[in-house]
């Protein structure tokens, strides 16, 4: 008779209610668990309870579940989850309690995609994650919220204390399995020990019966406890008709032990439950260097979502400071960050200058100097002197949401190379199950007696561990590694073609180089003062996300005015209302309104009103940080480095030359620096665009693999594969990273074939024991996982830069 919940497995009560699922009844604990489990029935979702391997989380109440989603209506908590992308789309990505296993990942994002106005769902049944892409307009957070608890999970905020949690849960669990596994597998070596070297040879029989019998307690709980997890995900592949790692490890740890104990009862001569514990043990330590490589590359996350701080010292209007939390802060409000604080929200300085520490953000090891007008964000730490800021973004809308987004929006996918190693080892378990089925019925031929040592002993050797873990422990250490170098992977795919790529297109104001205000060679109109002319100029680039607009405001000298009706021209300029005046700020033709404008105005930024010119203002620049390491490093590797840039002639060329690029063009339009993308991509070349992230998004859009750098804020929002958040340099150790990635991937699988056709026939022909092959398929399996771990590390360049350049102007 049934004792337990269908549903989510607690005792039932003496009456208990019955859920119809497929016109079957089932008892459930409670009227919450019936709900759920007759919704999930009712959405089509009921495959969620063939698939899963155990029982569901009890359903919470459903007053209690009401109450949490209305919660979310409340916009100074739903701001925490929410984020606006670059198409007005909104984005949110939580953890979700109660996310077990596979199948409760495949419901959760069932349900989800069934919702109106859902976009996109990812889920990370490992790392209990979903991030979900959706129309505000047409669906709430608080509806989302509620689906998810009528399917029995909760939804939670993405920050340090559930990250901390969910992962020590889940490295204590890993940790108790692994010394049960340890424990065990040396007591049962320990007594097997006696019987190899024949301890009992022509003794008693029952002290050796009783030394197995030893053997059996001690291997029992390593087979139902430490080796659960792999019981289940073969539990799971099989409901789904698939075939992966964990079938033939199951089968061959049950093959094992069903024979050794038949071997106790009928008094038979061997027993292998030693090779089975020395099996568990390795898979064991195996699947424990994966976690913690997973939770090392996931560390980013954790220590990003810690750095906001829990209170911020807001500034009231009487100037007294009040004592609030984060979570509490809008924008426009104006919070004083102490010496040594870390700023709660994104925002603009209001003090003359401070220095901030952001390694974390963009890898920048030294602390930056900030004036007023320029942006702090969010976890950044003040030192120095104390500094007070106007808030701009909160909760979902910093910098570091936006940077947690991007490693999330990674982690959800699943890169080709990964997709490529399931199959493989689906294949090769296949393979291996008919190996076995054909090496039981050859032995039961020859030699009955040693039939099933010899099955056993394939399964075991021919474990796939290696085949799916190349994949897996290759990526996870490369995205940790150039995570740690301020180079965040948005599309994993975009590894494998980014060690592929021959051309490196660069644009170059915002990219390559910083630009900066001469104020000293300003040209005023009469009346004028140079500090009044900036200052309007400031006011109409303040929120401009190009790198000029950014230049003008850092180096305003006064607050900046309020601007009505802004508007703005993709690569001309921006234009606005001041104090009931229009000016425009940009190229000369757009700002004058002219088609030819004056020469020695070409290479100016150009205030003017209905009554023209009211200021120029010449431009120079600096190289971005890291810039001549990038070229040198991509020079050095073969890759042919060009400039394409909407800039003036002299600009650009000057620029080219102080890098060593001998291929560059100048004023292009975002329409020709397609066109120059399409003939190099038409020619068979592979081009990675290089842009600030906003203003070359149609060309990013087009290239090969697209790569934004700048702030973490406009990168997010960017059509870009790679965002690089710190120095530029970070560019060529990527591409190294990516193909040295690919290198050891081509090894670890080169390493697990001639493995298998080396081991595979010797264990066939009854050349090796099971013990013997649970140690090779372990050592096999770990050579691959610390391979792996040589990622990041120093390659020999291929070409010193003296040649780099020969071959850059033959390119050419």
């Amino acid at each position: 008779m049934t004792t337990a919940c269908w549903h989510c497995g607690e005792p039932l009560p003496p009456d208990p209610p019955q859920a119809e699922v497929a016109g079957i009844h089932h008892p459930v604990c409670c009227n919450g668990c019936r709900s759920v489990a007759e919704w999930i029935a009712q959405m089509g979702l009921a495959d969620y309870y063939r698939l899963r391997t155990g029982p569901a989380g009890r359903a919470p109440d459903a007053a209690e579940s009401e109450r949490s989603a209305a919660a979310f209506l409340r916009p100074e908590l739903s701001r925490h989850f929410v984020r606006t992308l670059a198409d007005g789309r909104s984005e949110a990505i939580v953890l979700i309690d109660g996310m077990h296993c596979a199948a409760c990942g495949w419901l959760v994002e069932r349900t989800l995609t069934l919702l109106p106005g859902v976009v996109e769902v990812g889920v990370n049944a490992a790392a209990r994650r979903a991030r979900i892409v959706f129309d505000q307009k047409a669906l709430a957070l608080a509806r989302i919220v509620d689906s998810l608890g009528r399917v029995g999970y909760r939804a939670l905020p993405l920050d340090g204390a559930t990250l901390d949690d969910a992962r020590r849960r889940e490295t204590r669990d890993a940790q108790k399995r692994l010394a049960v596994a340890a424990f065990g597998a040396m007591q049962a070596m320990m007594y097997a020990s006696a019987l190899w070297f024949g301890a009992f040879d022509g003794g008693d029989a029952a002290t050796r019966d009783f030394f197995r019998w030893l053997t059996l307690l001690a291997a029992t709980p390593v087979v139902f406890y430490s080796a659960a997890p792999f019981f289940a995900g073969a539990t799971r592949l099989v409901k789904a008709r698939q075939l992966g790692m964990d079938v033939a490890v199951a089968l061959a740890i049950a093959l094992a032990c069903a024979g050794s104990v038949i071997e106790i009862f009928t008094g038979g001569v061997d027993i292998w439950f030693e090779s089975v514990t020395m099996f568990i043990f390795f898979l064991c330590v195996g699947r424990y260097l994966e976690m913690q490589a997973r939770h090392r590359a996931g560390e980013l996350s954790g220590a990003l979502a810690r750095l906001t701080p829990a209170f911020a010292d807001r500034l009231q209007p009487d100037g007294s400071l009040l004592r609030v939390g984060a979570f509490e802060l809008a924008r426009g409000d104006r919070v004083l960050v102490p010496d040594g604080g870390a700023v709660p929200a994104d925002g603009t300085l209001e003090t003359e200058q401070c220095q901030v520490d952001e390694s974390l953000l963009c890898g920048e090891s030294r602390p930056l100097r900030k004036r007023r007008g320029e942006a702090l964000c969010a976890g950044s730490i003040v030192t120095g002197t104390p500094a007070v800021l106007r808030v701009t973004g909160v909760g979902a809308d910093t910098v570091v949401a936006g940077i947690v987004a991007l490693t999330e929006r990674a982690a959800s996918l699943r890169p080709r190379l990964a997709r490529a190693g399931e199959r493989a080892a689906a294949g090769f378990v296949a393979r291996v199950l008919l190996l076995a089925a054909c090496t039981a019925v050859a032995w039961a031929i020859v030699d009955p007696a040693r039939a099933f040592a010899a099955t056993v002993a394939v399964l075991v050797v021919a474990c796939p561990c290696a085949f799916a873990l190349a994949a897996p422990a290759a990526v996870t250490r490369a995205l940790a590694v150039l995570t740690r170098r301020g180079v965040l992977v948005v599309r994993p795919d975009a590894l494998e073609d980014l060690a592929s790529v021959t051309h490196v297109l660069f644009d170059k104001t915002g990219t390559l180089t910083e630009p900066a205000i001469a104020r000293e060679t300003a040209i005023l109109r009469e009346g004028i003062d140079r500090d009044a002319a900036l200052a309007l100029a400031a006011a109409l680039a303040q929120g401009g996300r190009h790198p000029l607009a950014r230049a003008f405001t850092a180096d305003a000298p006064v607050a900046l005015a309020a601007v009505e009706g802004r508007d703005s021209v993709a690569g001309r300029g921006i234009a606005g209302v001041v104090a009931g005046r229009r000016y425009r700020l940009g190229r000369a033709g757009y700002a004058l309104d002219c088609e030819r404008c004056p020469s020695h105005l070409e290479d100016t930024v150009v205030l003017a009103d209905d009554d023209g010119l009211v200021a120029a203002f010449h431009v120079d620049e600096r190289l971005r940080p890291g810039a001549r390491e990038a070229v040198d490093g991509l020079v050095r590797a073969g890759v042919s480095v060009m400039i394409a840039s909407g800039d003036a002639k002299a600009r650009v060329q000057a620029v080219a030359e102080r890098l060593g690029i001998a291929t560059w063009q100048a004023r292009q339009s975002p329409a020709d620096k397609l066109a120059l993308l399409a003939s190099l991509r038409a020619a068979g070349a592979r081009v990675a665009v290089v842009g600030d992230g906003v203003n070359d998004a149609p060309m990013l859009a087009g290239a090969d693999v697209a790569i934004a750098v700048g702030t973490a804020a406009e990168a997010a929002q960017a059509a870009s594969d790679i965002v690089i958040t710190g120095p530029l340099g970070a560019l060529a150790d990527a591409r190294s990273t990516a193909r040295q990635t690919l290198a050891v991937l081509r090894q670890n699988r080169r390493w697990a074939l001639c493995y298998n056709l080396a081991a595979v026939p010797l264990a066939a022909l009854g050349f090796v024991p099971p013990w013997l092959a649970a140690i090779g398929m372990s050592a096999s399996s770990l050579a691959v996982v610390l391979n792996a771990l040589r990622i990041g590390r120093a390659t020999p360049e291929k070409l010193t830069v003296e040649e780099a350049t020969v071959h850059q102007r033959a390119m050419a």
